[in-house]
């Protein structure tokens, strides 16, 4: 049995409490939140859980064997070394941190350690996202030309984090899962439209080896809620609607053919082929969550390796903070690089 440790109990910290009291081999053994009103909603729900202010008293319980990290952005590479220092295994809200710096200091702890890191991006954990993967991975879709994400909505403002640190981290994490190989440059514009607030909309792109390109809109302020994603190749593309109750993948057998007889003419030697052919593949309709939680234990009780892993969010930290500097060159691209 696990004891998990959930710390942070404000926005996201009671879907993550929910998962792991629902969890096989797992058992919430405790709560930290420094208000007591969020305490006492958790009181209500879990009786049996020990509840505390004190995040340091509660890693240094022996009896606890993982931390769960919900708190805000700018606390989450303190609390994570901290906790993995103490010897504990450890799941972190997203972003891993707020910069690349702390980001590393925290994939580094838990190498030190030896425990498991895992980040929340939820998105990865989802049916329809693994489905998408394994149709990439199967060669369906033939060579990947390009990745459109649209995730907008009349939102919930930040005070903290722009736009492309609260929603593009999650189309990044996407497109990390789905697309071979790492983007080599990234570019970003943006804009803030309401005074002392971070930027609002954002548009991303990101270069990759092979003429791959993927592009990413995120933006607080449309009158209607988008959550929708394109995957183009050479032989059949994909479009997943997060927002479709039913038909969250749709697959086309749609694309664009070389005419050789035309190649040497004044005419464009191409044909566009459209069959009509669209299939929804079926998929796991499993709470992502949920998926998450159980991997978290698996990671830890059987060794598996975290398919949100530090590494892939110290990436996505890396990307983001080259899109804010791309940002400041007036969307000038700017070159990402590995350690």
């Amino acid at each position: 049995m696990v004891n998990i440790a959930v710390t942070g109990y404000g926005y996201w910290g009671p879907n993550l409490a929910r998962n792991f009291a629902q969890t096989p081999g797992a058992r919430l053994a405790a709560i930290c939140d420094l208000s007591e009103a969020n305490l006492a909603k958790a009181k209500s729900l879990y009786p049996n859980t020990a509840l505390t202010t004190d995040f340091d008293a509660m890693i240094a319980d022996p009896g606890i064997d993982a931390v769960v990290i919900a708190t805000p952005v700018s606390t989450h590479a303190p609390l994570a070394v901290k906790a993995l220092e103490a010897g504990k295994h450890v799941l972190v809200e997203k972003p891993l941190a707020e910069s690349s710096a702390e980001a590393k200091r925290v994939v580094d702890a838990a190498k030190a350690a030896g425990k498991v890191l895992l980040v929340d991006h939820t998105f990865v954990y989802m049916g329809a996202v693994q489905k998408v993967r394994d149709l990439i991975e199967s060669g369906e879709l033939g060579d990947l030309y390009f990745f459109d994400s649209v995730r907008v909505n009349l939102g919930l403002f930040q005070h903290d984090v722009s736009v492309i640190w609260d929603l593009a981290v999650h189309d990044l994490s996407i497109a990390g899962y789905w697309l071979p190989g790492v983007p080599k440059a990234v570019s970003c514009t943006a804009a803030a439209h309401v005074d002392g607030l971070p930027h609002d909309v954002a548009y991303l792109t990101l270069i990759y080896d092979n003429n791959l390109i993927a592009h990413i809109h995120v933006n607080w302020l449309s009158p209607i809620k988008l959550r929708t994603m394109l995957v183009g190749g050479s032989n059949k593309m994909v479009v997943f609607d997060d927002l479709d109750p039913v038909e969250k993948i749709k697959v086309y057998d749609r694309g664009i053919v070389k005419k050789e007889d035309l190649v040497g003419t004044n005419q464009v030697p191409l044909a566009y082929r459209r069959t009509g052919d669209i299939w929804m593949p079926q998929f796991d309709m499993t709470e992502a969550l949920k998926v998450e939680a159980q991997h978290f234990v698996r990671c830890i009780t059987e060794g598996e390796k975290p398919r949100t892993d530090g590494e892939a969010a110290l990436r996505i930290v890396r990307i983001l903070e080259a899109a804010e500097q791309s940002m400041k060159l007036n969307g000038q691209a700017v070159e990402l690089k590995e350690d």
